[in-house]
């Protein structure tokens, strides 16, 4: 995945020219600025990796293809009904705060809202829940973040086992420019690659 946050839509184009189809964006509203002016890229699968809130779930599911960072209940059923009214299946991502930090988004490992989400999971027929993502604790030395990304396999591998109706474990989200070496290791299936595809940020 190409995280092209705060990038413009040239820098878009020049990276879907380049090959890539799968984007990352992590606000709604900035994303709504840049969304007309790259619809004729009907091939794009644009994914929310930041944090929602759920007065915003409307809009999200309007511009984007997938949520990756759901972190309640709540949220969920705000997305369902937004995906129910606008007659779209949404795939979405389980966003898990492995490192259990308090400036960081995304619901505690073994935690009951968790469980719950996990168990809800069949009422909410037009989301799609295909497994998790996770941001572990910064740090200079990618080894580091390997016990989060290992911890966060399995616990995909711990749901997987008990087949639960409508969760599918089939995504593991992890990995940024730094670390994505680590993360592919650990058993990631999706990196999310900013810096290094687009540069830094200012």
């Amino acid at each position: 995945m190409g995280v092209s946050k705060t990038f413009p839509p040239d820098s878009i184009r020049e990276a879907y020219a380049a090959g890539i189809r799968v984007f990352g964006e992590n606000k709604v509203q900035e994303f709504g600025g840049k969304a007309s002016a790259l619809a004729d890229l009907a091939d794009i699968e644009w994914h929310l990796i930041g944090h929602l809130q759920t007065n915003k779930a409307s809009r999200a599911t309007e511009l984007f293809g997938a949520i990756d960072s759901v972190d309640s209940v709540k949220l969920a059923d705000k997305l369902n009904a937004a995906a129910e009214k606008s007659g779209k299946l949404l795939p979405v991502l389980i966003e898990v705060n492995v490192g259990g930090e308090d400036a960081k988004s995304g619901i505690a490992p073994g935690s009951e809202e968790l469980e719950q989400i996990l168990l809800g999971a069949p009422r909410w027929k037009n989301l799609l829940i295909r497994g998790l993502m996770t941001v572990p604790p910064y740090s200079n030395d990618p080894e580091e973040a390997r016990p989060f990304f290992r911890r966060l396999r399995e616990m995909s591998d711990s749901i997987r086992v008990r087949k639960l109706p409508a969760i599918s474990m089939e995504n593991l989200s992890m990995g940024m420019s730094h670390d994505f070496e680590v993360a592919i290791e650990e058993g990631s299936t999706c990196v999310r690659i900013g810096t290094a595809l687009f540069g830094e940020r200012t």
